[in-house]
């Protein structure tokens, strides 16, 4: 059975894969190695990104579901270069974007670019969506520093659905044939993307689907591998593909406006 993330759960992973982030950078030989899932970025120019964009985040989260756009995190105080600084700075602005959320709640409206998907504009799924950039940027971090760890289950399941919801479903007309693509876990937890002219909507599936639609195309693999594979982490050739490829190949390129 699917379950989604409640806020406090949301919010706790949020903390959790926060602290992993800075236990990377705090472990890692040099700010300055490169994040290879980050082509042109060190560990620091990340580290700059995840902490400016959770302040720019609180911000807008704070401003109210009046915000019409999220503030600019270039605009936000440059990273301090001092690794302890950084860690304290790293910190904070976690703990800022948890303040922000927290004093708003779950179901106050919230400003999102995804406005055409199928996640609702909220500070729960403001919350969904800024757990699941920073449990992947920590996987970057890590990487990084040398000592990658799977995403936990509990994040990774909820994150390859949140993926599917947030940035793969529209309303903007799909422009390739009709298809239906799927999506299994070795976890026992499946999804199918429905792709039409009505554009693209994700449904659940039960964990032994019934044949009454067969897919055009399915990817099947552990929630840590199909997660990192959603965002450009994995190679699609690494999890279970059939035949039908090109599917998914036409997803990647594909750029709906949100």
């Amino acid at each position: 059975m699917h379950n989604t993330l409640d806020f406090p759960d949301l919010l706790r992973l949020i903390d959790e894969r926060s602290t992993a982030f800075r236990a990377a950078t705090a472990a890692a030989p040099s700010l300055d190695v490169q994040v290879p899932t980050c082509p042109g970025w060190t560990l620091f120019d990340l580290a700059q990104h995840l902490g400016a964009g959770r302040r720019a985040w609180a911000a807008t989260i704070a401003e109210g579901p009046g915000a019409t756009a999220k503030a600019d995190p270039r605009s936000e105080p440059t990273a301090p270069r001092e690794r302890e600084a950084l860690l304290a700075w790293l910190a904070a602005s976690t703990q800022e974007l948890l303040d922000a959320l927290r004093d708003a709640g779950p179901d106050r409206g919230c400003w999102g670019w995804w406005g055409k998907s199928q996640s609702p504009l909220t500070c729960a799924a403001a919350a969904r969506r800024q757990l699941h950039e920073i449990a992947v940027h920590t996987y970057d971090a890590q990487l990084a520093a040398g000592a990658a760890q799977p995403v936990p289950e509990e994040v990774a399941l909820d994150g390859v659905e949140e993926f599917l919801w947030t940035i793969c479903t529209t309303t903007e007309a799909w422009p390739h044939e009709p298809a239906l693509a799927d999506y299994h876990t070795t976890e026992g937890r499946s999804w199918r993307h429905l792709l039409s002219a009505d554009g693209a909507r994700g449904v659940r599936l039960p964990a032994a689907a019934g044949d009454e639609q067969t897919a055009d195309a399915s990817l099947e693999g552990s929630a840590h591998d199909l997660l990192l594979a959603l965002y450009g982490r994995l190679p699609l050739d690494s999890l279970k593909l059939d035949d039908s490829r090109g599917v998914y190949d036409q997803l990647v390129e594909w750029d709906p406006e949100r």
